[in-house]
Parts: C-alpha cells; sequence; structure tokens
C-alpha cells in the first residue's frame, strides 16, 4: 500500500543541516536581521548564477552545494548571453525592485558562503567562465592584463 503523507499547508518541511548552516553564515555575511531575509537573498542570487553558469562549473558548484540551494542553482535554464558582473546585479536588482546598493550587498553575501562551499579552485575555474566584474562580487581582486 502506498500513503501520500503531506504536511499539512502552510507547515514547510525543515531546511536540511547544511543548508541551515548556510542561511547563517549568509545572514552573518550580510547582517541580516532574520533566516527569512538570508534565504530571500540565497534563492535570488543562486537563481541568478543558475541562468550563467554552464558546464562542468555548474555541475561541480551544484555537487559542492547543499541540496536546497543546488535545486535553486540548477533550476534555472542558462541565458545565451551571458551578463557581465555589474550586468548581473542590474537584472538580479530589476528582478527584486531592491536598489542596486542592496542588490549588491546581497550579492557579496551569498557569494561568501558559496566560496566557503566550492573552496578557491572551483570559484577560480568559475570566473574564468564568465565575463568580467564577477571577481569583486566573489570578494577577489579582478586583475586587467596589460595593454
Amino acid at each position: 500500500m502506498i500513503t501520500d503523507v503531506r504536511a499539512p499547508q502552510g507547515h514547510q518541511q525543515p531546511y536540511g543541516t547544511a543548508y541551515e548552516q548556510m542561511l547563517e553564515k549568509v545572514r552573518y555575511e550580510g547582517a541580516y536581521p532574520t533566516r527569512e531575509k538570508a534565504d530571500e537573498a540565497v534563492r535570488l542570487v543562486l537563481g541568478g548564477l543558475g541562468r550563467q553558469l554552464t558546464g562542468d562549473e555548474r555541475v561541480d558548484l551544484a555537487a559542492c552545494l547543499p541540496l536546497e540551494a543546488a535545486r535553486v542553482l540548477t533550476a534555472q535554464i542558462p541565458d545565451t548571453q551571458p551578463l557581465t558582473g555589474w550586468a548581473f546585479v542590474k537584472d538580479l536588482a530589476a528582478r527584486s525592485g531592491a536598489s542596486l546598493a542592496t542588490t549588491r550587498w546581497d550579492t557579496g553575501s551569498v557569494f561568501a558562503a558559496v566560496t566557503a562551499h566550492a573552496g578557491p579552485d572551483l570559484i577560480t575555474r568559475i570566473l574564468h567562465q564568465l565575463p568580467t566584474g564577477y571577481a569583486l562580487l566573489f570578494g577577489r581582486a579582478e586583475l586587467a592584463p596589460a595593454a
């Protein structure tokens, strides 16, 4: 016999421990007042990153992230035209209705947690795949080649 056990409406499943820890890191990094605000930032930024990343870097990043975060990342279909880092922030701001400054802050807070999960080598690979402007969002210097 198969039973369909569902939580009552209005009662969400608790997040996994790894995602809870990620949310706490984002909450701390971003100085968000609640875990819900941190979750909103994670969903916005990882959804946006999911529209930018392709190939092995996308797969490898999803494998490093907690399941809930990986689902947000991989639920997005990559855009055919990748955005620069600044265009990425402007796109997220337009989607969320937040200011550019707030969206930039959200992006940096989430990317700090992503870096903690992915490690420096994978982040370097990701930065090589993405257009210019993402290094600063990940808290790294972006060096331009000499002219």
